[in-house]
């Protein structure tokens, strides 16, 4: 067995197709199939039925392509990890990060990161924290950027920065005649909020307490599947929605005043760099961290203390 024929079965996988797998390997079909019949043989296991089309993996197979993702992951990480401890940072680095954090943290991170390290290539994804979770426990993901605790012994969280909620309202809305916000002052009728599926519609959720809700509340039926969409609907001067403090740092002169922040302690969230719990390249993962640090004010570094209070999921 060798590592080339489990990149080999990764590809018949990913491509469901033994051709188009031996172009991604650059090799010729025959060579893959050889290969890939030669490892069936060593293991006494049909990986692929070939009588389907597309070519699927069998259920034993299906087992078998999980455990070569996990080894090949490790192996490459192996390499990067010895040139990381002669000193340089290199390889590839892919990274999960959730639609809530995405649009504003990645156009200042990204330049700066790659400038800073141009030995490091980066494959980032958005996804939501549920399949971010999943790939990180199945080594299709080095690192992601999401909110905490998660509370899993299987993954490492190395805080970065704590952002505060707040209210974005539309011009007719009452608590807008207010400084500051108490969360029984949003009236759960006019609020908007992001689909299932995303950890910032369960802080808000349960910063405002409407777990409680009756059901045939009909406006929370209406869930937006992005932050801007919502700021979109509330412009239109329906309701009221709650934004992560990144969020509102674009915001134009009239936007700005349709703000309130909470009344202290401010709610907020703890954004972290999530691992695996043994990944190894510990340099690598204080480049990423410095740099996100570096990105966003000074003032959200700091914990929650008596003027704030974190919001779990």
């Amino acid at each position: 067995m060798t590592l080339q024929q489990l990149e080999y079965i990764l590809a018949v996988d990913e491509h469901r197709h033994f051709a188009k797998a031996a172009r991604h390997c650059h090799v010729t079909q025959p060579t893959l199939s050889t290969m890939i019949q030669k490892l069936e043989e060593e293991l006494d296991i049909r990986i692929f039925d070939r009588s389907k089309k597309p070519v699927i993996p069998t259920e034993e197979g299906k087992a078998l392509i999980e455990q070569a993702r996990r080894v090949v992951g490790e192996a490459r990480r192996l390499i990067d990890l010895s040139a990381e401890l002669k000193g340089e940072l290199k390889g590839t680095l892919e990274l999960g990060i959730i639609p809530t954090v995405a649009p504003y943290l990645l156009p200042v991170f990204l330049p700066r990161f790659l400038d800073r390290y141009p030995g490091i290539g980066l494959q980032v994804t958005e996804l939501t924290t549920d399949e971010i979770v999943h790939r990180l426990k199945h080594h299709q993901l080095d690192a992601a950027i999401l909110a905490t605790p998660l509370n899993d012994s299987a993954l490492q969280e190395h805080p970065l920065y704590y952002e505060e909620f707040v209210v974005y309202a539309s011009p007719d809305q009452p608590l807008l005649e207010k400084r500051f916000v108490l969360p029984e002052d949003i009236r759960p009728d006019e609020l908007w909020l992001l689909e299932e599926g995303h950890c910032l519609r369960t802080q808000v959720l349960n910063l405002c307490e409407l777990q409680r809700l009756e059901p045939s509340r009909e406006r929370l039926a209406y869930n937006a599947g992005s932050i801007e969409t919502l700021k979109k609907i509330v412009d239109m001067g329906h309701g009221l929605t709650i934004l992560p403090e990144l969020a509102i740092a674009d915001l134009n002169e009239e936007e700005q005043q349709r703000l309130r922040f909470f009344k202290p302690p401010a709610p907020v969230r703890e954004i972290s760099l999530v691992t695996w719990r043994y990944f190894a390249r510990a340099r690598l993962l204080e480049a990423v961290s410095e740099t996100v640090r570096g990105c966003v004010p000074a003032g959200m570094l700091q914990k929650p203390n008596a003027q704030r209070v974190a919001i779990t999921r």
